[in-house]
């Protein structure tokens, strides 16, 4: 309750105009720093005819009305952000800086009032884009406008020093903070600016790392951001000739090598929780920014990413519970989904995600990610807030390797309070990493329907067989075939969304449809040999148990798609047991269309598939 009362105060505070000759903000920075991405030119035109594009759709721009209650939520959060401006600089027109001087003007002159006002992260965003192109648009400004610009950036300051410590948000945060940092270095007489910031970002990174350097939210997306707001709070340092903090260095340190690790050989980052591909000289430029040394995370243990990289291959799975309460606005449902590449070639993919209208949702569940799928439900439930009001309690992992090769056995239990069922799967990777097999394994109290899903990415063509038993993929130069057993195997139609636009493309998918509840029937007393038949078929053969314990580290060296782990030899199968621990090839197993239609006793069902590189 007191401290409620004192942050009330603080704001309370911090909302009081400034006024002559009483810590009024100076006539301009004393420290000029500068926005260090690259805009977009024609979204820059775009907005010089009154219309903004957001998540590839147009809106127009009201500047008489900064409450923009008809516009989701997440475009107003981006317009108040005004991180637009680096768009009208990009295009470099005296136009362009006549229109964002104008549009910043129309918003100093009527602030909305709504909760953005109050949102730590918008706020801050915005005060390090009006300092960040302050020589572009207010430089060359009348002294009155000016001056109405840093009395309103320390109003902003104030703010977000009266907020701290914030509330979990994620890689969001950093953004306030970055804001605070920016009016600390513009109007240094205010000196709480930056106390606060030191005192109060420690603590921040405490809460969104975690030990590996994966931030929580468990998410390329998140990773990327996060270290993008830290290479601009460590630039706004340098620019003001500040030595750049420890926590931001060492935040740093921390966060790049991970984020090296969840990109694909083509320089863009791994589809899971909410992310994009993203330009790959963007991302390198942040990683410029970040870190010098060109480091790669070994392994991932605390985030629960898996990164294989036998041969020219690149196999990442997602093993890890979804994000916690506070953090999961990013989360997916999609546990045990993976990516797989080869080369710069991207083969299996997530459908990535939105961030508005109606594939946001869409993007988050269960059937839009390299998975399985049970009933044609997700296997996580998403609240009101945008959270998730339901996960898998437990998600388990562990990894074996020999002579260069791989085998990963994951479960989740997503599907027990549901279905009462859990699924493991098994995956295998050759030493060449031109042979990935899987093998699917869902046990409960009864059979249900599920859909074995592999999206494929918008590059690659693929044909079905006329016989139905296997795909053929073409990407680029090379070929892959994809068989399975005991299922029915199909090719539909998916969407890629990893992109700056969405793709149609195809996905790959294995089902196992419920059987039909037998009629009761009373079976002759001459004939009880064949139910005995039946009840004697052979069991397809069990794999070993999902290991409960912490995943091993996976070594790896530097480099893209080339870097091989270390062969972990003391958890390694014996030799002589490689055969029976791998799926077994789909050849060797029965034809889909020869699968007994009558329901088993039992409630475990099992699909193997096999996807290989056909040689040139």
């Amino acid at each position: 309750m007191l401290r409620r009362w004192a942050r009330d105060a603080r704001l309370s505070l911090a909302r009081l105009p400034s006024f002559p000759g009483l810590a009024r903000a100076p006539s301009a920075p004393v420290h000029t720093i500068r926005e260090l991405w690259p805009g977009n030119p024609d979204d820059g035109a775009l907005l010089v005819t009154g219309r903004f594009r957001f998540e590839n759709r147009v809106y127009t721009l009201d500047t008489q009305d900064w409450e923009h209650r008809n516009l989701p939520t997440a475009a107003r959060k981006w317009l108040h952000g005004f991180t637009w401006l680096r768009d009208l600089r990009a295009l470099g027109s005296d136009e362009a800086r006549l229109c964002a001087r104008a549009i910043v003007a129309s918003w100093l002159d009527q602030p909305p009032i709504d909760p953005l006002v109050l949102d730590a992260s918008a706020t801050g965003a915005r005060i390090a884009a009006w300092m960040g192109h302050y020589d572009f648009f207010a430089a060359s400004a009348d002294d009155a406008f000016r001056q109405l610009l840093m009395d309103r950036v320390l109003v902003e300051g104030r703010l977000i020093a009266a907020l701290l410590p914030l509330p979990p948000n994620g890689w969001q945060n950093l953004t306030a903070f970055k804001g605070l940092l920016a009016a600390a270095v513009t109007i240094p007489s205010q000196t709480g600016f930056l106390s606060r910031f030191l005192r109060y970002l420690d603590q921040e990174l405490e809460h969104l790392l975690l030990p590996d350097g994966c931030v929580c939210e468990r998410s390329p997306e998140a990773q990327f951001q996060a270290a993008r707001e830290l290479a601009e709070m460590s630039a706004i340092m340098r620019m003001a000739q500040m030595p750049p903090a420890e926590s931001v260095t060492k935040g740093l340190a921390w966060i790049c090598p991970v984020l090296r690790a969840m990109r694909h050989a083509d320089g863009g980052l791994a589809l899971f929780n909410g992310a994009v591909e993203h330009d790959q000289s963007f991302i390198e430029n942040v990683l410029q920014q970040g870190a010098r040394q060109r480091l790669l995370a070994p392994a991932m243990p605390d985030g629960a990413f898996w990164r294989l990289s036998p041969g020219k291959a690149l196999l990442i799975v997602d093993a890890g519970v979804p994000a916690p309460s506070g953090y999961d606005r990013m989360a997916h449902g999609g546990p045990l989904s993976f990516e797989f590449s080869y080369g710069r070639q991207r083969l299996f993919v997530n459908c990535g995600s939105a961030q508005a209208g109606a594939w946001e949702q869409a993007l988050r569940e269960t059937a839009a990610h390299t998975t399985m799928v049970l009933d044609g439900r997700s296997c996580v439930d998403f609240g009101p807030e945008g959270g998730l009001s339901r996960r898998p309690a437990h998600v388990t992992a562990s990894h074996q390797t020999q002579s260069g090769a791989h085998w990963l056995d994951m479960a989740h239990d997503g599907y027990r309070a549901s279905l009462g069922a859990t699924w493991q799967r098994r995956l295998y990777i050759n030493a060449e990493g031109e042979d990935l097999r899987g093998q699917e394994v869902v046990e409960g109290e009864r059979e249900v329907s599920l859909a074995l899903r592999f999206h494929l990415h918008p590059s690659v063509e693929a044909q079905l067989s006329p016989d139905h038993d296997e795909v053929l993929m073409h990407a680029g130069s090379m070929i892959w075939r994809f068989r399975q057993e005991n299922g029915v195997l199909s090719l539909e139609e998916s969407v890629y969304f990893g992109g700056e636009k969405p793709v149609r493309t195809l996905q790959i998918v294995v089902t196992a449809p419920k059987p039909p509840e037998p009629e009761p029937e009373v079976e002759p007393e001459s004939e009880p040999e064949a139910e005995t038949a039946l009840e004697a078929e052979p069991a397809v053969e069990e794999t070993e148990n999902v290991s409960n314990e912490t995943p091993s580290d996976v070594e790896a060296t530097e480099g893209e798609a080339e870097n091989t782990p270390v062969e972990e030899t003391e958890n390694a199968p014996p030799a002589e047991e490689t055969e029976s621990v791998a799926p077994q090839p789909a050849e060797q197993a029965p034809a889909p269309d020869a699968v007994s239609s009558v329901p088993k006793k039992s409630g475990r069902q099992v699909i193997q598939w096999v996807m290989e590189r056909v040689p040139e």
